[in-house]
């Protein structure tokens, strides 16, 4: 590294680190818009997680010579989150977490799809560096199945059900017909899709789809099936298994970005169950249903009112109450993303194996919106759980959030185009907007109130499970059990949600943990504001902070409420 000023030394190895990033992970690099020497999107090979862990390593210990003292509030940020990232590198290599990659729901497949429904094209040249990149995706498919087979041999065994659901959903994505496929959606899309050179690369694109994709996505799949005769775990717990114990804690301090242990979260996850379940029944009393909670749940789940008649009327529903959302959005937000989002549904041929909802963020450099997916059946999504679902996913939640920091041009380009790596900040800011719809108005009945609360449960009930499957040797059916209990959500969402939590441990950590950090802040700031408390400054404090480790949200938000209680000092003198 080079000598100089402290300042200069983080914005060098942000730099060099971002440069690391785009190397060795180009679907990060290209989704945020950058411009690469080849068409590779993921380098996985042993060899590449070999190199990337050294690597790592030569700017860790750069990072660890400068002055934390010398530098700036967001510097410092900037410098904890350079030693996280890296250190977290190290770690997970350390387990061998490349010899065990997810397989579900977040697996190859889904990833490489997830990419295509977020290109973009817009003349030959995109089209055609597009129709290069999907070439690419069978040799990344079978480089994570390499991995899978070092791992074998070293003795790491999946699970029988994830291995099962992660070949479901390859196989769901396989019924799609390869012209309404994914692999093929960015040129449905295009502006340019009438010009004859694009369509020569759509039909490029279709033969690449059906002669190279789908062989190798069948194959991926018949590779997970193989997996279940030759050792499939019939436990879930990630600890069954060479040094499982420290690969659960590397992902849990990961997901939460804290230091705390599994036994401390399972902890905090049976005292918020009790807190939250003293409201609902609160509630329940408003819906006509005392002393009866299980008669309300059971009307919840078999009423058909609460159940859109089909995937359209119930994508139409949900862009109703986006627009509603909208229109309160000044009132509490005085940073607004230039870009907006659509809705879609999620195909039916994958909806029973993903959740209710999820977020596609708008590209990095402006050219598609963000997407809110929406369950394609109905039953997964009633209309009690829409506010809820709208102001998580949409709008002020994750669409609004990830917009804002594309935007923001002053942080480092590693921290603009990073938050899937700060589970607890994104999905805490995702909560803490469920519960500011209360003061936006958007409940008005106690079901949707109801609705609220079974989703900060949901979230609750993932620090029990989560921690009693990997930790305490929970069984599937313990899991499930214990989940349908206390939610109202059908048997098969809710075994799909154990089956993630299975495939990917401590994943499922990080929400309540960072909505409840994010309440804590609100709090301090109301306490140490009092009248003068703003939202508009609480949010925009929020997020521009970005995308961030809870300790680090914490001393941004308090060095801004410090700079905004002086500033009030001396308007007041």
């Amino acid at each position: 590294m080079n000598a100089g000023r402290p300042s200069q030394c983080v914005a060098e190895i942000a730099e060099r680190y971002w440069q690391l990033e785009c190397h060795e992970l180009p679907l990060t690099a290209a989704m945020a818009g950058v411009a690469l020497p080849d068409a590779v999107l993921f380098r996985e090979s042993i060899d590449d997680h070999v190199r990337r862990d050294r690597r790592a390593g030569e700017l860790l210990a750069d990072a660890e010579l400068i002055d934390a003292d010398a530098i700036s509030a967001q510097e410092r940020a900037t410098l904890s989150l350079l030693k996280r990232e890296l250190s977290g590198l190290r770690a997970q290599y350390a387990v061998d977490s490349h010899l065990r990659p997810w397989l579900f729901p977040a697996g190859p497949d889904f990833t490489a799809m997830f990419w295509a429904n977020t290109a973009s094209i817009s003349d030959a040249v995109s089209a055609s560096l597009y129709v290069d990149r999907l070439a690419t995706l069978p040799r990344y498919l079978r480089e994570v199945q390499a991995n899978i087979e070092a791992g074998h041999a070293r003795g790491y065994r999946y699970p029988r059900v994830v291995l099962q659901a992660g070949a479901g959903n390859t196989r769901g994505i396989l019924s799609v017909a390869p012209e309404a496929s994914a692999w093929l959606s960015p040129f449905k899309r295009s502006p340019a899709a009438m010009l004859a050179s694009v369509q020569a690369q759509e039909t490029r694109a279709l033969a690449l789809v059906r002669e190279d994709l789908i062989p190798s996505l069948q194959a991926w799949a018949a590779f997970l099936e193989d997996l279940i005769p030759r050792g499939a775990r019939d436990s879930l717990s990630c600890i069954d298994g060479p040094a499982g114990v420290d690969y659960y804690r590397v992902w849990v301090r990961h997901f939460t970005s804290t230091a705390t242990d599994p036994d401390a979260v399972h902890a905090l996850g049976l005292a918020e169950v009790a807190r939250i379940d003293a409201e609902i029944q609160i509630v329940a009393v408003e819906a006509g249903f005392a002393d009866n909670l299980a008669g309300y749940r059971e009307f919840l789940a078999s009423d058909p009112q609460f159940v859109a008649p089909n995937a359209d009327a119930l994508r139409h529903a949900v862009e109703a109450l986006c627009k509603r959302v909208d229109r309160r959005i000044p009132e509490f937000f005085g940073l607004i993303p230039r870009i907006t989002y659509g809705v879609q549904s999620i195909p039916e041929a994958v909806s029973a194996r993903m959740p209710p909802a999820y977020a596609q963020p708008s590209a990095a450099d402006g050219s598609s919106a963000g997407i809110f997916w929406i369950s394609g059946m109905p039953s997964k999504a009633p209309s009690y759980l829409h506010p809820a679902l709208v102001v998580h996913e949409a709008w002020p939640g994750h669409l609004m959030h990830l917009a804002l920091l594309n935007e923001q041009t002053d942080t480092p380009a590693f921290r603009r185009y990073g938050a899937v790596k700060y589970t607890a900040c994104i999905e805490g800011w995702a909560l803490y907007c469920e519960t500011l719809g209360i003061e936006m108005g958007l409940y008005t009945t106690p079901h949707e109130h109801y609705g609220r609360l079974e989703m900060e449960m949901w979230r609750a009930v993932r620090l029990v499970v989560d921690t009693g499957i990997h930790a305490k040797g929970w069984s599937r059916e313990q899991a499930v059990a214990y989940m349908a209990e206390r939610l109202t959500l059908s048997r098969e969402t809710i075994e799909a949600e154990v089956d993630r939590y299975a495939a990917l441990p401590g994943q499922a950590l990080g929400y309540q943990i960072g909505n409840l950090k994010l309440r804590e802040l609100r709090q301090r700031a109301e306490g140490r504001l009092g009248t003068r408390f703003s939202h508009r400054g609480f949010h925009e404090a929020v997020m521009t902070a970005g995308a961030v480790t809870l300790p680090v949200l914490d001393d941004l938000v308090s060095d801004w409420l410090q700079r905004e209680q002086e500033r009030q000092a001396v308007d007041a003198a």
